[in-house]
């Protein structure tokens, strides 16, 4: 299998083009193909795909497309497993070798260290190959979103970089007539390129064409002063003054990075001794050497790296300062700016004469005058080329008198702020190791053998240490002296909520020390802030959450998240949400319970509670109009401007802050705040059900039916029952269902709760539906449908569903019609959508057992259409399992096969099993009908093993039922053994199926007698 991007989107596999669908579904493709290996989120393929706002339906959306993409995929050998889906989103697991685009920047860096190491003839074959990949704009043809974009820019400018390599290279090899039509092609198509107008110069000029070369520099002169308004760089002035006196043009080095002139003997070398375990960062490397060699012959390379306390900044820049001094041969020079401490922090006049000293420039010639100082460093740096470390940096005012202004010089700045200022650029924020980087440093601590020993238990301590390079250091130093530890043990010391940072000391550095040393300088209300972050319960946050937290204004709060994230302490995830590192909120939990009383911490968790609280309502007031105040009294919020800072809240606010809330539950509960925790869950629940978020209801609902019971409050208790059993039957496990149903139906008629004591019976008759109970289904429903004049009306919508899937079940199609139109009419009436999405579900399905086909397809698409137009997933997987049905009934079973996959995956990816199960069984029909009778075979068995385990009667039955229509070709008595054995679940439960397993049966025994005779 081979993938290209360059020239567009391709996927090719032996004699044939793999097709990757719509175009966002290929971008979707392109997202993985990029980052081959790695985690893409389900947020990172939205804000990818629809970059201007994504729909309602984004999410679902992009799960179709990645469905769509696997099953693609898995129809060849090559393509088995090649895309992954995690918890959060995909991974291509496909080795880069195998996408273009990472085999060009294999080729073309192999071809500059061919070059670097005296092997012309082995770099231009390396730099042709690379080149030669390119066969137009990468993702040509793929609409291109922020992530995309940046890598195509990327990508096209290291292809730029590797023709203009291989054109020096051809010149060297005196191959001018390669060399220069490969640079008109550059020059025609970004006509400012000046280094490669550098090159075609000097080609022309070698191969004796003077007027070509000065045509050449003219037309760049007249565009550059045209459309920028500069002049040309001054390598191309000293190169046009040459050609005009006839002198003859300068030989390159031998060394790429190394102009014209020899290295000096007299090295001069303050670098610190770079550590001997350096592991990962090869892309931050990479990016920085690429950065700078673009840059160096123009103007001096400078680079900002910026990052948490501990995230290997330093390291980092010495490692690079290392490898730069190869084409930075005449200084090396290190000083530590001591920006993190303002007792001691250097100021520019003191770093300037450190500097010029590391120099050896005598102590008595190093001006008194600041302007002077300056004005002698900048010279002694234009006469070498030096690369420089400006360690600990507080401000762009601190190293701006430090910068020099020939480019002849690399300067790497550390810090632990943000540093911004049109003269530097941008800063390279420093990420944490990735967990095979962590793992490697930390074998290189303990010993390879150690870790080898324990994998699972190397990866737990990394992530303990939050994957900083500091943390695993000191917890790797910490295990080598105790040869007796296992890696286990360290990790199990580490677990709790502080534990990890008193294992994270050595003699002179402490993980703790370093985090201090960026926290001490804040102002006090910044540090307030940092330390109540500690007590936020999700993984991520707002700054309205943050105000409502520390009791700040929401200006107050902005203000000091953004001293915060200036600092590295807190992360800005996309300018609206903010994240701590791991031992961060560790070091935040310790400061809190150390500086700020109980009642402090109290109550600032009451406040962000209550501001939960009021967001959540507010969208679930979105969903259920008017329903969840009549179950959660509101309680009036008095700080409106909070609620306004997040906008109107909505089912799009509450997926953002899915994961947060369903923590809140938990932490609510804990913290002793039981009514804030089940009215939370009971806010969040609608959401969770239509979005088919079933597992997160039951994780939210069991904590909160402990908070109820601990409040005492029975209609709390019921409502917590009631939404319990609303999960676990749509998970197959109808046990604890109808355990919690029952449980509600007692609390309500404890209570005298009339109206909900009608409700949770009318969910009874789901229950009873699921788990087979046909007759007690329906006497449920008729019953529930007799007395709603009594209970009002509001109970209605739940009964009429619910009592028409038991009968069509029954095969009484006409009566489940009627009832699923009055449901139809009343959504209608009420303008409530999710209820006229799931009448078209049961109208479409009933239409399709009646055998009326077309009108099916039409009445299920409608329900598929209107769920990507709301967002709401509820029961796609059902409606898409009945649409391949209705396929294969029109012969239609390429289409019915996607159909009954996708169901699959929609119903394991929302833990609905009982669904998964029919899917396995309508899969196994439909492949028997394209003439596969083995994997039919297979997949009715996985369907039987799967409904026996959540005791699902219906789906026993069908995969038994199945599974004899395999053996009936093979061996009659078991074809026999499993048709009886789903007549008798059939016959039970009273469905139709039964008459057609009875005439399989006759006919089989009819067989039987003939084979007789």
């Amino acid at each position: 299998m081979e993938i290209r991007l360059l020239g567009g989107l391709t996927v090719q596999v032996p004699a044939r083009n793999v097709h990757l669908g719509t175009p966002k579904q290929q971008a979707v493709f392109a997202m993985l193909a990029v980052q081959p290996g790695q985690l893409v989120t389900l947020d990172d393929l939205v804000d990818e795909v629809w970059p201007d706002g994504p729909p309602r339906s984004a999410v679902a959306n992009v799960r179709t497309y990645a469905a769509n993409l696997r099953r693609t995929f898995e129809a060849f050998d090559s393509g088995r497993g090649a895309i992954v889906k995690q918890q959060t989103g995909y991974r291509l697991t496909l080795r880069p070798e195998l996408i273009d685009v990472f085999s060009f920047e294999a080729e073309r860096a192999a071809g500059r260290e061919a070059l670097i190491a005296g092997r012309p003839d082995r770099a231009l074959e390396l730099l042709g190959c690379a080149v030669a990949r390119w066969q137009g704009t990468m993702l040509a043809g793929v609409p291109l979103g922020p992530v995309l974009s940046a890598h195509v820019v990327a990508a096209e400018e290291e292809r730029l970089l590797a023709v203009e390599l291989l054109a020096d290279v051809q010149l060297r090899s005196g191959r001018d007539d390669l060399a220069i039509p490969l640079l008109r092609d550059v020059i025609a198509r970004h006509p400012l390129r000046e280094p490669a107008y550098v090159l075609l110069m000097r080609a022309l000029y070698e191969r004796g064409d003077h007027a070509g070369a000065l045509v050449a520099y003219d037309d760049l002169r007249t565009r550059l002063t045209a459309e920028l308004g500069v002049a040309p760089g001054l390598d191309l002035q000293a190169l046009h003054r040459a050609i005009i006196t006839v002198a003859p043009p300068q030989q390159p080095s031998a060394e790429i990075t190394v102009p014209g002139r020899p290295r000096r003997p007299d090295l001069v070398d303050h670098l610190p001794r770079a550590v001997t375990d350096f592991v990962g960062r090869e892309d931050v490397v990479s990016r920085l050497v690429a950065e700078t060699r673009r840059v160096e012959e123009r103007v001096p390379a400078v680079h900002i790296i910026d990052g948490m306390a501990g995230s290997g900044k330093t390291t980092l820049a010495v490692h690079l300062a290392r490898q730069l001094s190869v084409g930075y041969p005449d200084a090396a020079l290190f000083i530590d700016l001591c920006g993190h401490d303002e007792k001691n922090r250097v100021e520019p006049a003191s770093a300037l004469a450190t500097l010029l000293r590391q120099l050896e420039v005598p102590a008595g010639h190093v001006p008194v005058e600041f302007d002077a100082r300056v004005e002698l460093w900048r010279r002694e740096l234009a006469d070498r080329r030096s690369v420089i470390v400006l360690d600990n940096a507080a401000s762009s005012e601190q190293i701006l008198p430090l910068l020099p202004t020939d480019p002849t010089t690399v300067v790497l700045v550390t810090s632990r702020r943000r540093l911004s200022h049109p003269s530097v650029g941008p800063s390279q924020t420093l990420p944490v190791l990735t967990t095979d980087e962590g793992v490697d440093l930390l074998a290189l601590t303990v010993g390879r053998e150690r870790v080898d020993a324990e994998p699972d238990a190397a990866v737990e301590v990394v992530r303990r240490c939050g994957h900083l390079p500091l943390a695993i250091r000191l917890a790797g130093a910490r295990l080598a002296h105790r040869r007796g530890w296992r890696l286990a043990d360290l990790a199990e010391q580490m677990a709790g909520a502080t534990a990890a940072l008193r294992h994270l000391a050595g003699e002179e550095s402490t993980v703790t020390g370093a985090f201090a040393a960026s926290y001490e300088p804040l102002p006090e209300r910044t540090r307030r802030v940092f330390r109540f972050l500690g007590l936020y319960p999700g993984a991520s946050f707002g700054s309205s959450a943050v105000a409502a937290l520390t009791g700040l204004t929401l200006a107050e709060a902005r203000e000091a998240l953004d001293d915060l994230v200036d600092r590295n302490l807190v992360e800005d995830l996309d300018s609206t949400r903010y994240r701590l590192h791991d031992l961060l909120r560790q070091y935040s939990v310790e400061l809190c319970s150390r500086t700020d009383s109980a009642s402090d911490r109290r109550l600032g968790l009451a406040q962000l509670f209550d501001f939960t609280l009021e967001a959540a309502l507010r969208a679930a007031e979105t969903l259920e109009p008017g329903v969840t105040e009549f179950h959660v009294t509101r309680v009036p919020f008095g700080r409106p401007e909070l609620i306004e800072g997040i906008g109107e809240p909505t089912a799009d606010w509450l997926e953002a802050e899915r994961a947060d809330l369903v923590t809140m539950v938990l932490s609510a509960l804990d913290s002793g705040f039981h009514e804030h925790s089940w009215r939370l869950a009971r806010a969040f629940w609608r959401f969770l059900y239509i979005r088919g978020y079933f597992e997160d209801i039951i994780r939210t609902h069991r904590p909160a039916l402990t908070a109820a019971e601990a409040t005492g409050d029975i209609d709390a208790m019921a409502l917590m029952n009631n939404y319990l059993a609303s999960a676990y039957v749509r998970t197959g496990d109808n046990r604890a269902a109808l355990s919690h149903l029952t449980r509600a139906v007692a609390l309500a008629r404890d209570s005298r709760d009339v109206l909900n004591t009608a409700r949770y019976r009318a969910n009874l008759a789901a229950v009873y539906w699921w788990s087979g109970n046909l007759t007690e289904a329906v006497a449920v429903g008729v019953e529930c449908l007799r007395d709603y004049k009594g209970y009002g009306n509001v109970r209605v919508p739940m009964v009429l569903p619910n009592l028409g899937l038991a009968l069509t079940s029954l095969g009484r199609y006409e009566e489940a019609l009627r009832l699923h139109r009055l449901h139809l009419a009343w959504a209608r009436t009420h303008s409530d959508e999710f209820h006229v999405l799931n009448a078209l579900s049961h109208i479409g399905a009933v239409r399709l057992r009646m055998g009326d086909l077309p009108q099916a397809i039409r009445i299920l698409r409608a329900s598929l259409a209107l769920r990507d137009r709301t967002g709401h997933r509820y029961a796609e997987a059902e409606v898409r399992n009945d649409l391949g049905i209705a396929y294969r009934g029109l012969g239609r079973l390429v289409e019915a096969q996607q159909q009954h996959e996708m169901a699959r995956e929609l119903s394991i990816g929302s833990g609905e099993r009982h669904v998964e199960a029919a899917a396995l069984n309508e899969l196994g029909r439909t492949l028997l009908a394209q003439g596969r009778g083995g994997d039919a075979f297979e997949r009715h068995r996985e369907a039987l093993r799967l409904a026996t385990r959540i005791a699902h009667p219906y789906e026993q039955g069908r995969a038994l039922a199945g599974l004899a229509e395999h053996f009936v070709r093979v061996d009659l008595v078991e074809a026999r053994r499993h048709w009886e054995r789903a007549l008798a679940i059939f016959r039970r439960m009273g469905v139709p199926e039964h008459f057609e397993v009875e005439r399989r049966l006759t006919k089989l025994g009819d067989r039987a007698v003939d084979a007789g005779r």
